[in-house]
């Protein structure tokens, strides 16, 4: 009997090497890392888990897309979310400090934003994305505005998230000085 033969696995188009990179110097430090996201819908997590070995590192992720979800998985106020949105620098710290204390990680991103076509305001117009970041040294979030479909949006949003994770395994001073957040 002729069994076929699996095809070579094809290379992921929305991967740049970053997940490489991040899991490579996780793994070297023996840091931790959670996930929580909203409007990437979990790609980040999807992302990280290609690689082979990942579980060494990555604790796991919260997909919260409703404000019910953030609230109650991740421990974002309803003050919040009701004063600032989910698309807000308040609202992805919350996201970040509640996805890092509910797995005891030691660094955790999040990210939130109008992936599109719909949903844009005057303030804040589709590809508007927000990504925090919550470690022991201190949080940050950075504003984002993309210029793609919904899907290319959330690629780049989840690529802009684990560049934010390799400026710090690598103690970029972009990190420190472009949007310290406190």
């Amino acid at each position: 009997m002729n069994l076929p033969v699996p095809s070579p696995a094809k290379e992921n188009p929305l991967s740049n090497g970053l997940e490489l990179m991040v899991g490579n110097l996780l793994r070297a430090r023996g840091i931790k890392l959670a996930t929580a996201e909203s409007c990437t819908g979990g790609l980040i997590g999807d992302l990280i888990t290609n690689v082979p070995g990942s579980s060494d590192y990555y604790l796991g992720g919260v997909v919260a897309y409703a404000y019910e979800a953030k609230v109650a998985l991740l421990g974002v106020s309803w003050d919040t979310l009701q004063t600032y949105g989910a698309v807000s620098r308040e609202t992805v710290l919350e996201m970040a400090r509640g996805v890092r204390n509910a797995l005891s990680a030691d660094i955790a991103i999040s990210v939130s934003g109008i992936a599109g076509p719909g949903g844009g305001l005057p303030d804040k117009p589709v590809g508007t994305t927000w990504i925090g970041f919550s470690t022991p040294e201190g949080e940050w979030a950075r504003v984002y505005c993309f210029d793609g479909n919904r899907e290319n949006n959330k690629a780049s949003s989840a690529k802009a998230a684990l560049q934010i994770i390799l400026d710090y395994l690598e103690g970029s001073e972009l990190l420190e000085g472009d949007f310290r957040g406190q």
